[in-house]
């Protein structure tokens, strides 16, 4: 077997990269693209052997990377995301075949979105500091310490712009890292790789390992050399990561998704309310911060509702890789077949399919709209992940943040309204880590990002991911006594 693939013309390998070097594995798993299901070749599959050496390396480099000053790591990291720009188009073409998004948005948004991630952290790792304050006439200085090797376990729905996320400030702060890529979408972060390879980065900074979750996920979770652990992607599934980490009080940030919900009063902009909620169809409803839940004042529900059916009727469902696509597949079948239970369950129970509710050919599954659904009822409290959105009425504010606050979860809120009194009353009121009014998915780096309840743990983004990534340091120091045993 070839340790590369070809895909759309360009050249994969499928070897994990530990230690500044391409290492094979005994087993391996099928890649497959979601488009139409072609097999795009063997991946190296990983287990407690990899996860070991992988965290042998991180810890082996972490020395030396946590001492290269600051100016330096920076500059590495800018080189990194010059290989990303040089690379765009082939990226977006990998991660298309691979998880199905569209290829416009990776060209225009995603792959660029990347390489910022790289550019914004190595800049603000070179202005982070904290001014010194005063205690009864002692200096208090805070620094942050590179904290040591961090697992990085990272989705599939954006492979690539998420691992960065992650990858770019832990690697700011002086840290190494063990990247694990989703098994569905594995292919970018290999090419990532290389790129950090050819950008300078020293051997062991950055590893990545491939496998299924359970097979490697624990012996790097549980690992007593791992100083941080990031996770995207499920509460089960962080919930046994938070299990395996406890042994070692390693500490976490998770993003465990949600199920958002978009309040639109009546006296909002319909039109820009109506796109609002169109957009939550984005990556055939495969994000985690999408609004699936459409709270809808009562005078101008049935307004809404026909506005949004005509528009999203009108989405375009197929092939990624096509200009005028506006949806393309489910990332597997195993994600299409959770889709439409839900769907069929909610039917069932006496939901009524407005639009969709459907399947269609290979693992695409059309748009969806689900009206008479109760509060608490499964399609309303649990978190679909597909093309899938609910629509509920409600009157008053009290009775819009009482159905917006009602789940187990909260990551974010988007609220339309013409009334910036209601916009802040209302936001004050909603449990989300981020709360857009009147726009959708607008994500400064700089800002605070993360969920409440079981949406997560900890934030991101700013000086955040350097609190999280380093250890915080502060040195008190006495005002006098230099001149002890100096003549």
């Amino acid at each position: 077997m070839s340790d590369n693939i070809t895909v759309a013309g360009v050249s994969v390998d499928t070897r994990h990269w530990i230690g500044g070097e391409r290492v094979a594995s005994a087993g391996t798993f099928t890649d497959h693209s979601p488009i139409d299901g072609t097999v795009l070749g063997e991946i190296a599959r990983g287990g407690p052997a990899e996860a070991q050496a992988a965290v042998a390396a991180a810890r082996d480099a972490f020395p030396g990377w946590a001492a290269t000053p600051r100016a330096e790591r920076a500059r590495i990291l800018h080189a990194v995301a010059d290989g990303v720009e040089k690379r765009i188009e082939e990226l977006a073409i990998v991660e298309t075949t691979d998880n199905g998004a569209l290829l416009r948005s990776h060209r225009r948004g995603v792959m660029p979105r990347v390489a910022h991630n790289f550019r914004f952290f190595a800049d603000w790792l070179l202005r982070l500091d904290h001014e010194d304050f005063e205690t009864r006439g002692h200096t208090n200085h805070v620094s942050w310490d590179p904290a040591g090797p961090c697992v990085l376990i990272t989705p599939w729905n954006a492979p690539l712009m998420l691992a960065t996320w992650k990858v770019a400030p832990a690697l700011a702060a002086g840290d190494t890292v063990v990247l694990k890529p989703a098994e569905w979408s594995p292919l970018t972060a290999s090419l990532l790789a290389d790129i950090a390879a050819e950008a300078g980065l020293p051997a062991g900074v950055l590893n990545v390992v491939q496998g299924y979750g359970s097979e490697i996920g624990e012996a790097l979770t549980s690992h007593p050399d791992v100083r941080r652990i990031s996770f995207t992607g499920s509460v089960p599934t962080a919930r046994r990561i938070a299990e395996s980490a406890a042994a070692n009080l390693t500490p976490l940030s998770l993003e465990l998704g949600g199920k958002s919900p978009l309040l639109v009063f009546a006296d909002a902009d319909l039109d820009l309310a109506v796109d609002l909620a169109v957009e939550q169809y984005d990556n055939a409803g495969q994000v985690c911060l999408a609004a699936t839940r459409l709270l809808v004042e009562e005078p101008v529900a049935e307004e809404f509702t026909r506005r949004f059916v005509e528009k999203a009727t009108a989405l375009r469902q197929g092939d990624p890789r096509d200009e005028d696509t506006d949806i393309g597949p489910t990332i597997h079948p195993r994600q299409l077949e959770k889709i439409d239970g839900f769907v069929r369950r909610a039917v069932a129970a006496g939901a009524r399919a407005v639009i969709g509710g459907r399947r269609g050919d290979g693992q695409y599954y059309a748009p969806t709209l689900l009206t008479d659904v109760a509060q608490d009822s499964e399609i309303v409290q649990e978190e679909v992940f597909g093309p899938v959105l609910t629509l509920q009425t409600f009157t008053g504010e009290d009775e819009a943040v009482r159905l917006a606050n009602d789940t187990r979860f909260g990551l974010a809120a988007t609220v339309a309204t013409g009334d910036r009194e209601r916009a802040e009353r209302v936001s004050a009121r909603l449990v989300a880590g981020t709360v857009w009014v009147n726009c959708f998915f607008v994500r400064d780096l700089q800002a605070p990002f993360g969920g409440s309840r079981q949406s997560g743990v900890g934030r991101e983004g700013g000086t955040w991911s350097f609190d999280f990534y380093c250890d915080l340091k502060n040195t008190v120091t006495a005002p006098k006594g230099w001149d002890h045993n100096h003549g």
